[in-house]
């Protein structure tokens, strides 16, 4: 049996992106990536590039979460 132990390349960095950035950089992931599979790039740079659109998606559900429920739960116990 394998264990799990958490990916370094999903850490949450200290200083947390906007939701319009993330966004951007998402977009721009998946058009390089496209760019990538119509030049024929092989599966080392193809799957440095999955990496990399996985960890935005990451970062900007968490955004998302931090932005529409987090603040708003924060508002609510305060009160």
């Amino acid at each position: 049996m394998t264990l799990l132990r958490p990916i370094s390349h999903f850490l949450r960095p200290r200083v947390t992106p906007s939701v319009e950035s993330l966004t951007e950089q998402l977009g721009a992931l998946c058009r390089e990536r496209q760019d990538l599979r119509a030049s024929g790039a092989g599966s080392v740079v193809l799957e440095r590039n999955r990496v990399a659109i996985a960890r935005a998606q990451w970062e900007l559900s968490h955004a998302l979460i931090e932005r529409h429920l987090l603040k708003p739960v924060a508002a609510q116990s305060a009160a």
